[in-house]
């Protein structure tokens, strides 16, 4: 067996990263929140890879020569970013593909996107949950992020974003 590499991703990345991204959303709304469509919009922006390259971090994981995970970051005051804490950055996109779920490959983009927040000299990481994708919420509270509903984002009636935060410093 061929071991997992993490590394950031180039634009030879971008078409997997989409097929990969837009998988894994419709595969856990379909499981969990059947109720919830995934647009053909949502789709596309998904997709946008090249255009999220320009303005975040992305990286991915690689097993055996594909893209199996990937996740990106916004730096603090980047264009785009969701982050509702000064000096934090904005963590976002994490997927991995089904036949690698289990946690290895979340753990490691989660720390290498943590890390590279830490050595940007970043107080904080805040990301967005939808409202009800509790095992998704659970991933990230495992790992000390905490529910902070002052940055909860209300997009209704299309969507509402719970807000975790993981301090960086105490």
């Amino acid at each position: 067996m061929s071991e997992y590499v993490f590394r950031e991703a180039t634009a030879a990345d971008d078409s997997a990263i989409g097929e990969l991204l837009v998988a894994a959303f419709v595969e856990q709304y379909a499981r969990k929140l059947p109720d919830v469509e995934v647009t053909e919009q949502r789709k596309a922006d998904l997709r946008a890879v090249a255009a999220k390259r320009a303005v975040a971090k992305v990286w991915v994981v690689e097993h055996a020569g594909e893209v199996v995970g990937t996740v990106a970051m916004w730096a603090p005051g980047a264009k785009g970013s969701e982050a509702w804490l000064p000096r934090a950055a904005d963590l976002r996109h994490l997927a991995v593909a089904q036949a690698h779920r289990g946690g290895l490959v979340s753990r490691l983009l989660l720390d290498g996107a943590e890390a590279w927040a830490r050595a940007q000299g970043c107080e904080a990481v805040c990301l967005h949950v939808r409202r009800g994708a509790l095992g998704v919420a659970r991933v990230y509270q495992r790992r000390g992020y905490v529910r902070t509903p002052e940055g909860d984002l209300d997009k209704l009636p299309e969507v509402f974003l719970e807000a975790f935060v993981l301090r960086l410093v105490p």
